[in-house]
């Protein structure tokens, strides 16, 4: 895998290796059919293997978009370990207060992490989406981050065997030739104990699994299963120095897919 450090939305020169690191914003019920506070966990981890998870620094930014409104749940935020197969590490609780119908699009802005391994600052800007009574209203606007993806299918329920598209976007233009790294939720956590369940698939053979996106920054990928899928794309953010250290910063987008019943 490359993880790609960006001077300009048109010039993606610098490369290195790295692991699967994904952001995550979690609850497994992305179509909620009742009035509820619901509990989101941000971890910083490796799902697709149910691999080392990172300690979380305190969330720069922690809001989500409603209707075109931007509300803040910074407050709601209480850290909590997260124990996966492998390590424990620090993340968070949070609160999305789900009243009116509609699409909820949850944003996270962690603070920089800082990767050994690779000598540089990680910053994944990460959406998510819920929708209550299956109304749509604004999953396919921007939210204006600095790098971000635009769905262009419902997030909140893709049909497995499907494709999903999106768009991405830095500074507002779309990016061509960007690799996008795909992620699955193999193992789930569970709400109650903080903990990563039982991984239901393994890591495909041959590395990470990869898309590029066309002319327009708009990517393609063909959903094979039910579950939560991850896209990120490394390196697309317009920042790339964080405290005199090479930052990437990157845009990740998780989406639910659902077998047709």
């Amino acid at each position: 895998m490359k993880r790609l450090l960006t001077a300009t939305v048109a010039t993606l020169a610098l490369a290195m290796p790295a692991s699967a690191h994904f952001q995550l914003i979690f609850n497994p019920e992305a179509n909620p059919t009742a009035p509820a506070e619901m509990p989101l966990h941000l971890i910083f981890w490796h799902p697709f293997d149910n691999g080392h998870a990172m300690d979380m620094g305190t969330p720069e930014e922690l809001f989500y978009v409603f209707r075109g409104e931007r509300i803040d749940i910074s407050d709601s935020l209480t850290p909590m370990t997260f124990t996966g197969a492998h390590n424990s590490a620090a993340g968070f609780e949070a609160t999305l207060p789900v009243r009116r119908n509609g699409d909820y699009t949850v944003v996270l802005v962690p603070e920089p992490y800082f990767e050994e391994s690779e000598g540089i600052y990680i910053q994944q800007l990460t959406t998510v989406y819920f929708n209550k009574g299956g109304i749509p209203t604004d999953w396919n606007e921007p939210v204006g981050l600095p790098t971000e993806f635009v769905p262009l299918n419902r997030p909140y329920n893709v049909i497995a065997g499907s494709t999903f598209s999106a768009q991405l976007l830095s500074n507002g233009e779309p990016v061509p030739g960007a690799e996008i790294e795909v992620e699955y939720l193999a193992a789930e956590p569970d709400m109650e104990t903080h903990t990563a369940g039982a991984p239901s698939v393994g890591p495909m053979p041959g590395g990470a699994i990869v898309a590029i996106t066309d002319e327009n920054g708009v990517f393609t990928f063909g959903v094979p299963r039910a579950g939560f899928w991850g896209f990120a794309a490394l390196g697309t953010g317009p920042e790339t120095e964080h405290d005199g250290t090479d930052l990437s910063q990157d845009a990740v987008i998780w989406i639910r897919a659902y077998d047709m019943e």
